[in-house]
C-alpha cells in the first residue's frame, strides 16, 4: 500500500536552521570560494586576484514604506560585517499587478538612488517587473564589495574569552517597520511626535552598520562581526556562536535593563503588539566579538562617534552551551527565534 505524503506548511520568515543546514552543500565546488553558504556568515567570499570579492543577497519583505532605503542598507550591512567595503548593487524590483503606479516606482527608485549616494555605492543593474506573483512591492538586492585578503572577518573568527559587543540597540528596524506599517493603530493611542520619532528610527539611530564596522576595525581587536537581522539579537548571537563553534553567555540586564540598548519607544511598541524584543528584526545593530582587552576601547571609540555600544556577553568553550543570564546570575537557555517576532503583525492566521 502506498504511503500518503503529509505536507507541512513552513512558517513565515527564514527557513529553520536545521532545515537550512540540510539544503546547503557540505563543501565548495570551487577552490575560489573562500566562504560559501554557511549558517551565521553574512556573505560569500570569492578569491579575486590580490583581493576578496564579498557578495550577498537580501530581500525586503516586511516593510513597504521606504523599501528602497532598506534594501541598500541591509545588503551593505552584510558586506560591512565581513570587513569589506560595499561597492556595487543590483536590484530586482517585483511590483504588484493591481496597485503599481508610475509614482510608486519613481519613489522606490529615488530611495535606492539616494541611499546609494549616501553610502557611495554604485547602482549597476537589475530587473523590474509588474507581476501577479506579489501583492505588495518586493525589492531584492544583490551587493558586492571588496577587501584585502588580510582584512577579512568571518563569524567563525570569535575566540573563547572574547567580549561580545552590541552596537546601537535592540529592535531599531522593527521600531521603524511597526511605526510605518501599523500607523493607523498607533494614532489611536499615541501623538504625532511619538509616531514621528518611531518612524525616524530608519535613519536615527539608523539601520546601517557601515560606520560601526569601520570604527571597530580601526580600533583593533575585532575577531568577528555579525549583522543583526531577522530573528533579532538573540538569534544573531546564536548564529555567531554556532559559526565559531563556541558557547556564550549573554547578560539580559545589559539588553533589557538599560535604555542605552533597549529604548522606551521600542519597549512601548513591543509591549503593545505582544512581541519579544529579543526576537524582533534589528538591522542597525551589530554584534562584535573582540579581544577582551580591546572591548572597552571599541565601545569608547563608537561612543565618541555618537554610536551607543555596550558589552553584552562573553564567549565560552563550546561545552558550556548558550545562555541568557540575569542580574542574579540565574541562567536560562538562549532563545532562538526562527520566525521573527514581527511576522506576527503580518500573519493571516487567527
Amino acid at each position: 500500500m502506498q504511503k500518503k505524503l503529509i505536507s507541512v506548511q513552513l512558517p513565515v520568515g527564514k527557513l529553520k536552521h536545521d532545515f537550512l543546514k540540510e539544503l546547503l552543500p557540505t563543501s565548495n565546488s570551487s577552490t575560489d570560494v573562500v566562504v560559501g553558504p554557511q549558517l551565521g556568515e553574512d556573505a560569500a567570499v570569492i578569491a579575486l586576484g590580490d583581493n576578496y570579492l564579498v557578495a550577498t543577497s537580501d530581500p525586503i519583505t516586511f516593510a513597504t514604506e521606504d523599501i528602497g532605503w532598506y534594501v541598500v542598507c541591509v545588503n551593505s550591512n552584510d558586506i560591512a560585517a565581513m570587513g569589506a567595503v560595499p561597492k556595487w548593487l543590483l536590484v530586482t524590483l517585483l511590483l504588484p499587478e493591481d496597485a503599481t503606479t508610475p509614482a510608486m516606482v519613481r519613489d522606490i527608485m529615488a530611495q535606492i538612488t539616494q541611499a546609494c549616494a549616501e553610502f557611495d555605492i554604485a547602482l549597476c543593474g537589475g530587473h523590474t517587473e509588474v507581476t501577479p506573483a506579489v501583492t505588495q512591492p518586493v525589492v531584492i538586492g544583490q551587493m558586492m564589495g571588496v577587501t584585502d585578503k588580510n582584512a577579512l572577518f568571518t563569524s567563525a573568527g570569535a575566540c573563547v574569552g572574547d567580549a561580545l559587543i552590541l552596537t546601537k540597540g535592540i529592535g531599531i528596524e522593527a521600531t521603524a517597520i511597526i511605526a510605518r506599517e501599523c500607523e493607523a493603530q498607533l494614532r489611536e493611542k499615541y501623538d504625532s511626535r511619538f509616531l514621528a520619532q518611531a518612524k525616524n528610527y530608519l535613519v536615527d539611530p539608523g539601520i546601517s552598520v557601515l560606520k560601526d564596522a569601520q570604527i571597530a576595525i580601526a580600533t583593533g581587536g575585532v575577531h568577528a562581526m555579525h549583522d543583526v537581522t531577522e530573528g533579532g539579537v538573540s538569534t544573531a548571537v546564536y548564529e555567531l556562536a554556532t559559526a565559531a563553534e563556541l558557547g556564550i553567555v549573554v547578560y539580559s540586564d545589559k539588553l533589557l535593563g538599560t535604555p542605552v540598548l533597549y529604548g522606551d519607544i521600542t519597549r512601548t511598541l513591543c509591549d503593545m503588539f505582544g512581541l519579544n524584543p529579543l526576537g524582533v528584526i534589528s538591522s542597525g545593530a551589530m554584534l562584535i566579538a573582540s579581544a577582551p582587552e580591546k572591548s572597552d576601547a571599541i565601545c569608547q571609540a563608537l561612543s565618541k562617534a555618537g554610536i551607543r555600544a555596550d558589552i553584552i556577553g562573553k564567549f565560552l568553550p563550546p561545552e558550556h552551551g548558550l545562555w541568557l543570564e540575569d542580574a542574579t546570575r540565574t541562567r536560562q537557555p538562549l532563545p532562538v527565534f526562527e520566525t521573527d517576532e514581527i511576522a506576527k503583525l503580518f500573519s493571516s492566521s487567527p
